[in-house]
């Protein structure tokens, strides 16, 4: 689960491939936590999620739990408050909390985007693929959402855990095209090239997600990988070197050790 919330977290104007995306008339609509508030228990409330989702970023989840509790107590109807709590449970790994949480803010606000992207990775997350495109599909469709490569990167996180590369990488180009800075996508993208033989590729990809981000377990992995596949053992050290310098406890410097390159 917290892997999933990685890419929700990143989590960044085409549909989702292989999924139809629904009619925009009737649904889109702006996010509910970006419209000016009507009473003043939604101000009220409105203020306690604001508060949750800044210690939820800081990953002081019970602090958040307890903003979006009062946010709840409140304004019972108020939609961003069970988007909060959808996330901070699934960070913490209760999935039926999640799952509740979800549904009451896509029925309170079921063209909202930023609901359905967090709901849409969820059900992703939990082996509901179909579903989880259809909800990321209705997102890239919303003209309202500012950050279309969220929903792009989850499709193709989604697409992965179909195994299938083609859509995935379709998704992954468009959010590496929303947002250049989006190293997840591009880190994805290398991954990609690698299984396809494709070495100059996931080269390119992976020199662009280093130049983005700090290197992590994983792309030095890659790294170490391609450049084996590739014959170019000067390099392969080098990035063995890395991850046995900054990961020495990591799953993949133990592969490494043991010469499990696949």
């Amino acid at each position: 689960m917290k892997s999933a919330l990685a890419g929700l977290a990143l989590l960044v104007l085409a549909g989702c491939a292989g999924v139809t995306a629904p009619p925009l008339s009737g649904n889109a609509q702006r996010p509910v936590s970006e419209l000016p508030t009507t009473t003043q228990a939604q101000a009220a409330a409105k203020i306690h999620v604001e508060l949750g989702t800044a210690y939820f970023q800081a990953q002081r989840f019970g602090v958040a739990l307890d903003e979006a509790r009062l946010a709840q107590s409140i304004d019972p109807n108020y939609a961003p408050t069970y988007h909060l709590l959808g996330q901070v449970y699934m960070f913490l790994e209760d999935p039926d909390s999640a799952r509740r949480n979800f549904e009451q803010a896509a029925r309170l606000a079921p063209g909202d985007p930023e609901v359905n992207n967090s709901y849409g990775w969820f059900l992703c997350a939990m082996g509901e693929e179909k579903q989880g495109l259809e909800r990321l599909a209705t997102v890239v469709r919303n003209p309202y959402y500012r950050t279309p490569t969220r929903p792009y990167t989850n499709a193709g996180l989604c697409h992965l855990r179909l195994s299938d590369d083609d859509s995935a990488q379709t998704q992954f180009l468009r959010a590496a095209q929303a947002d250049p800075k989006n190293a997840l996508a591009r880190y994805h993208l290398a991954a990609i090239a690698y299984r396809r033989g494709a070495i100059e590729t996931a080269r390119h990809y992976l020199a662009e997600v280093h130049d983005l981000a700090e290197p992590t377990p994983d792309s030095l992995w890659l790294g170490v990988r391609l450049e084996r596949k590739a014959g170019n053992r000067d390099n392969e050290q080098a990035y063995a070197a890395q991850l046995r310098s900054r990961f020495p406890t990591s799953r993949e410097y133990e592969n490494y050790s043991k010469g499990q390159f696949e």
